[in-house]
């Protein structure tokens, strides 16, 4: 199946973090919450980490998420991961993939992948392609 939504960021919250090594972008810690309305709706927690300059908007980034809520009407929950780079604005080499046997409710058993889109108004989008067990 296929579902998409819209998603608004929030609630940004760095974590202090030392590095004992210099690279040459800055290593960041942070977590964030997330609320969608579409065919995905519901809420979601964020542990976001990155090697990123903010001035410049290059870097990449790697994201746990903890998903609750519905798709297509199903409730549960469930945990993605997602990754990308950005080089400017633009997103490169992106992952996201819902985490094996993470599943709960309604949800369990969920597979599958997707994809992020933020449009020039600052719009978030997500697509899941997904299937569940046969009941």
């Amino acid at each position: 199946m296929k579902a998409s939504c819209t998603y608004v960021p929030s609630d940004f919250a760095p974590i202090e973090l030392e590095v004992p090594f210099e690279t040459g972008l800055p290593v960041g810690l942070m977590t964030m919450k997330k609320t969608y309305e579409g065919e995905m709706a519901g809420e979601s927690f964020t542990l976001f980490t990155s090697a990123f300059d903010q001035g410049s908007n290059t870097g990449s980034y790697l994201a746990m998420e903890v998903f609750h809520g519905s798709l297509h009407g199903q409730e549960g929950g469930f945990c993605y991961l997602h990754l990308a780079d950005t080089r400017g604005g633009d997103r490169r080499n992106e992952v996201l993939r819902i985490v094996p046997f993470s599943g709960t409710g309604a949800l369990a058993g969920i597979e599958g992948t997707g994809q992020m889109v933020i449009e020039p108004d600052w719009t978030h989008r997500l697509t899941l392609e997904y299937t569940l067990p046969k009941a």
